[in-house]
């Protein structure tokens, strides 16, 4: 009785230790995330949250497709490709949305145009909201965050969502874009490098 209490100990801590891991198809691309990341944000780089990113949106498939046009490991649709492509010339040739190196770079660049564009606030609050401008436009954001008074606290503009432009069907989607991605998957990268935020809050 006592070995198989055993087993099942050791079965479920097995579980447990493959459970915070990063997922094996990420492993390919770690050093090329990394490096991409460190050129764009610099030593300090979110790396983590750049990879639990492209866990959400793609799962590292580089050869992603969704039903409404978005192709690659970061999923960017053909005009925001191209417009990207367009803004920020040196990213890799070809603009090829299925290239990993191409969607690495473009992520990583784009989160950085968002973020940048965000009002001042904490770190964790500022990229909470690039990462809702990367899933539904930051133009929302910043509408929601006017509606909800220009809160210091960048999140707290969450609660507005469907009271400006965006359709309040969209919502839940949009909301919970950065949750899933600092609660559930940037901690199975930590050792890859910090996350923009501890926890979602």
């Amino acid at each position: 009785m006592r070995a198989a209490a055993l087993a099942v100990l050791l079965v479920a801590a097995s579980m447990v230790c493959a459970h915070g891991a990063a997922p094996r198809a990420a492993m390919p691309y770690r050093d090329t995330l990394i490096r991409t990341a460190r050129v764009v944000w610099g030593l300090d780089a979110p790396v983590a949250t750049f990879a639990g990113q492209v866990q959400q949106e793609s799962g590292w498939n580089p050869a992603a497709r969704s039903s409404a046009g978005a192709t690659g490991m970061a999923q960017f649709m053909p005009a925001t490709a191209a417009w990207i492509c367009g803004a920020y010339p040196g990213l890799p040739a070809g603009c090829d949305t299925l290239s990993p190196a191409w969607a690495l770079r473009a992520l990583v660049t784009y989160d950085r145009h968002l973020y940048v564009r965000t009002p001042p606030g904490t770190n964790c609050g500022r990229m909470w909201a690039a990462l809702r401008g990367y899933n539904g436009g930051l133009g929302h954001w910043l509408a929601e965050w006017r509606a909800a008074g220009r809160p210091q606290d960048l999140r707290a503009a969450d609660a507005a969502c469907g009271k400006a432009r965006r359709a309040r069907r969209f919502c839940a989607e949009n909301l919970g874009y950065p949750r899933r991605i600092i609660g559930r998957w940037q901690p199975l990268f930590a050792a890859w490098g910090p996350g923009a935020c501890a926890r979602p809050e």
